[in-house]
């Protein structure tokens, strides 16, 4: 007598379930907000400015402008649903807009990372542009599992009065960030203390970035000469060089407090060219930076030239 399995109404309601969530085989896997759902929010400072939309199921996009840098957009996933490789970028109209055409905007590269799209500076106005137009740039790419399309869509809803907001936070941002300034160099002429115009931006920058950043508690100012004439001369000339810049940062506001002058005459060449080895240097700790190892003859290290 064969078998016959008995009716089971729980399998039969999840397999029901299961059907109506999975896309059917060959289908786009879509994932977007709806009318219902689409948020954006800013967070701002005067380090960086984000732009971030929830994508539900996905992640999320976010246009970043960090100070000192360009307009960016990336999506982050929270898990590795597209595979890596060569994905399209169309700006396409809402459901709700029959009739539009779809704008092709050519080919992006989909990572492996969380960070799985990013796009360049021109890119995102492309992608930001659409938005403010009522499109919704859409990255479509081959799911990691199955091969079936993975279209991840940004929803332009209730995206433009919080785009203004990003761009007055924007127009805010310090003129540079940590990484850019956290390591500077002043270069002199031969037998040179003087502070070009240059110069002087760099040390302005420095000032507003240090204002700014109540972490930053220690200023090295590192002066240094090329070997050319007497040791003690060389020491004397670094010394008015590290003096230089530390004057300049003080009379601009800096605490003097914070400042650590210190000359080490021609004991550090970075290069065997005399030009590369007239200068101060410059360098900020933050609160829980690991400090560096400094030199035995006291003056501190000075690792990068």
């Amino acid at each position: 007598m064969g078998f016959r399995p008995r009716n089971n109404p729980i399998t039969a309601l999840a397999a029901g379930l299961l059907g109506l969530c999975l896309p059917a085989i060959g289908a786009a896997a879509s994932y977007g907000a709806g009318i219902e759902n689409s948020q954006w929010y800013l967070a701002e400072s005067v380090f960086e400015c984000r732009l971030v939309h929830e994508v539900p199921g996905y992640g999320r996009a976010v246009f970043y402008h960090r100070a000192g840098e360009s307009l960016s957009f990336f999506l982050e996933s929270d898990a590795p649903l597209m595979r890596p490789g060569r994905g399209s970028l169309v700006v396409e109209a809402p459901s709700w807009r029959p009739g539009v055409a779809p704008r092709p905007l050519g080919t992006v590269h989909v990572s492996d990372g969380r960070r799985q799209v990013a796009l360049d500076t021109r890119q995102a106005f492309v992608l930001a542009r659409g938005l403010l137009d009522g499109m919704q740039p859409t990255v479509t790419r081959e799911s990691w599992f199955d091969g079936r399309p993975v279209r991840v869509q940004v929803s332009n809803i209730n995206f433009a009065g919080e785009y203004q907001r990003y761009q007055r936070c924007t127009n805010n941002l310090l003129p540079v960030n940590f990484d850019q300034i956290h390591r500077s160099r002043i270069p002199f002429a031969s037998g040179s203390t003087e502070l070009s115009a240059a110069d002087r931006q760099l040390l302005d920058n420095i000032v507003a970035y240090v204002n700014a950043d109540s972490t930053v508690e220690r200023i090295f100012v590192d002066g240094h000469s090329d070997s050319i004439g007497s040791r003690i001369n060389n020491r004397a000339l670094s010394e008015d060089r590290a003096n230089v810049v530390a004057d300049y940062l003080k009379a601009r506001g800096i605490d003097e407090n914070l400042i650590t002058v210190r000359a080490h005459g021609d004991q550090y060449p970075v290069s065997n060219r005399p030009a590369d080895n007239r200068r101060t240097n410059i360098r900020l700790q933050r609160a829980g930076d690991q400090p560096e190892l400094q030199q035995a003859n006291g003056y501190g290290g000075d690792p990068l030239g």
